[in-house]
């Protein structure tokens, strides 16, 4: 009976271990992540929106979101994948002179199922690493690829000194067919007091172009936000867990 007891107990480990990976990432579901965890929705000052953009830095896309910000006199939070920091650094470097905010969304744009603790504190390490060496100061946020908050991406975030966000309004601006107009749709639903938006400043890992749309939609939802009496700002302004 002995080697069926040891079948037994390997799997039972391996379910724990499974369900102590997977079972966190339930915060990507928004009506839970905003009830049940505030802070990590990104929940924040009632006057105040934090506006922030995935997947960058891109030698293309990423300068003409940093003019139009200038245009609109706003100041953004972008979380930046660490293997785009180092092939185009100045475009990073550009955003920080400009008095933008830099976070990490990981070292590539990986899907995490599979358990790997070493992987993901290895990963996140170098790119916050990138981030420190590229902007001369530690970054404070780490928002993970796709939203999917992993067991392993927790532990690894804690070890590496960052705050988990993920957002409580979002333009589904990665798709196809987005357009200004469905973006500002998507969004205005949840477009409120203390909310954190997820944009897009590049196509890397979207729909080729998609990021035209984003573009094309940041005047019309700053000029929302400002009409309602909100402040559109970096995460760093946000609030986020003060009790705000």
């Amino acid at each position: 009976m002995r080697p069926g007891g040891d079948v037994r107990r390997a799997a039972l480990a391996a379910g724990v271990l499974a369900a102590g990976h997977i079972v966190p990432a339930a915060t990507w579901l928004p009506g839970l992540r905003r009830r049940a965890f505030p802070a990590l929705a990104g929940l924040g000052r009632p006057d105040h929106v934090a506006l922030t953009f995935d997947d960058g830095p891109d030698p293309l896309s990423t300068p003409r979101f940093l003019d139009a910000l200038d245009e609109l006199s706003v100041r953004a939070t972008f979380f930046v994948l660490g293997a785009r920091v180092d092939g185009h650094p100045r475009v990073v470097r550009e955003a920080v002179r400009r008095g933008h905010e830099i976070a990490v969304h990981g070292w590539t744009h990986d899907r995490p199922w599979l358990p790997d603790a070493a992987r993901e504190r290895v990963g996140l390490a170098r790119a916050v690493l990138a981030v420190r060496d590229t902007c001369g100061t530690a970054p404070l946020w780490y928002r993970p690829p796709y939203g999917i908050l992993t067991g392993g991406r927790w532990a690894a975030a804690r070890r590496a000194g960052l705050t988990p966000v993920l957002w409580s309004a979002w333009g589904r601006d990665w798709t196809p067919g987005a357009t200004a107009e469905s973006v500002l749709a998507t969004l205005r639903p949840d477009l409120r007091a203390g909310a954190t938006v997820l944009l897009h400043d590049s196509d890397h890992a979207s729909a080729p172009g998609s990021w035209r749309a984003t573009l094309a939609a940041l005047p019309a939802l700053v000029t929302t936000c400002r009409e309602a009496g909100l402040t559109v700002g970096p995460l760093g302004d946000h609030g986020v867990g003060a009790g705000v």
